[in-house]
């Protein structure tokens, strides 16, 4: 919970893989709320009123994936609703004449995002999606020591400078900064 707010403040990018990572991790202790209780959060340096607030927020979350039918795959309306969010900005810099280096880093990262969705047979999954997609495949594979191809690192660089330009916009945004 801690992470999540920290990184929702600081960078909406890494807050989205983040709980996308977490949705997996609660997957992987089937959303019971008891073994995330006993297994996980006490691997954590943690208070007991933190690890009381942060089993409690686990829990609702592990409730949330079972009412939304994504205990097996999918994200959380929470999680669909930021990444429709980011969307909407991405599609509003794109219209803007005020940013032609988020265009230019768009039209970088388009061919790599076109034969990722070609390559995955999603050609009609929403552009920001593959991107995320692209992200989170390539840090799980790094995750297990996998070897990432160097045409995939070249893609996710196009991508992360992509990602890393509409975070800083999306604060700039919130915080009232962003002329568009």
């Amino acid at each position: 919970m801690k992470i999540a707010k920290q990184l929702r403040d600081s960078n909406i990018a890494e807050y989205l893989l983040y709980m996308w990572q977490l949705e997996d991790t609660l997957r992987a202790y089937g959303c019971d709320a008891e073994r995330l209780a006993a297994e996980y959060v006490t691997r954590f340096d943690l208070t007991s009123d933190e690890r009381r607030r942060e089993t409690q927020w686990l829990s609702d979350l592990c409730t949330m994936m079972r009412e939304e039918g994504v205990t097996e795959r999918g994200h959380l309306q929470m999680n669909r609703g930021t990444l429709s969010m980011l969307t909407d900005l991405h599609l509003q810099l794109l219209a803007s004449t005020k940013h032609p280096f988020y265009s230019a880093a768009y039209y970088k990262a388009l061919p790599f995002i076109v034969e990722l969705r070609a390559k995955s047979g999603q050609t009609n999954r929403a552009e920001l999606e593959t991107c995320f997609e692209a992200l989170y495949g390539t840090m799980l594979l790094r995750m297990q020591k996998r070897p990432v191809s160097a045409a995939t690192q070249e893609a996710v660089g196009h991508i992360s400078h992509l990602l890393a330009m509409l975070a800083d916009a999306w604060k700039k945004d919130k915080a009232g900064e962003l002329e568009l």
